[in-house]
């Protein structure tokens, strides 16, 4: 693909499959200015900014209570989940873990999201153990040679 404007090809791929344009962008870690000026407007004020949030709050500014609560109590992202889940050694045992999860969702001890999250652990398991084995019967096989 050509550029309109020199006629130079824009389409032009790193190894690594990033443009190789000449332009890095920005370094990870660099700060926009606008962030740096406000972060610079607001040092040392942190304390005063915090009490004047708690004393809106508690005059009965629900902004400010909605914030100070946030901050108190965040909302909860993820839950740790219970219930029984056969022990996986093997590939075989994944897939007794697999139908343990979906009993529990049919009983309703788990919600299929977190049976997902769960479910997304015992496969990341399974691969490893199916890497360890295979890793095994490499060496085993190189070591008849």
């Amino acid at each position: 693909m050509k550029d309109r404007k020199n006629g130079s090809k824009t389409d032009e791929r790193n190894p690594d499959g990033t443009f190789a344009s000449g332009n890095p962008g920005r370094p990870r870690g660099a700060r926009h200015k606008i962030t740096q000026a406000i972060e610079a407007m607001l040092e040392g004020q942190h304390e005063a900014l915090t009490q004047a949030a708690i004393d809106k709050a508690l005059e009965g500014d629900v902004t400010a209570l909605r914030l100070c609560l946030d901050r108190i109590a965040p909302a909860r992202k993820d839950a740790p989940v219970s219930f029984a889940l056969p022990e996986i050694e093997t590939a075989e045992d994944a897939a007794k873990a697999a139908r343990a999860i979906l009993k529990a969702i049919a009983e309703g001890d788990v919600t299929p999201l977190e049976a997902a999250t769960v479910m997304a652990v015992v496969e990341q398991f399974r691969r490893t153990l199916e890497t360890t084995e295979i890793e095994r019967r490499i060496v085993a096989l190189e070591a008849i040679k």
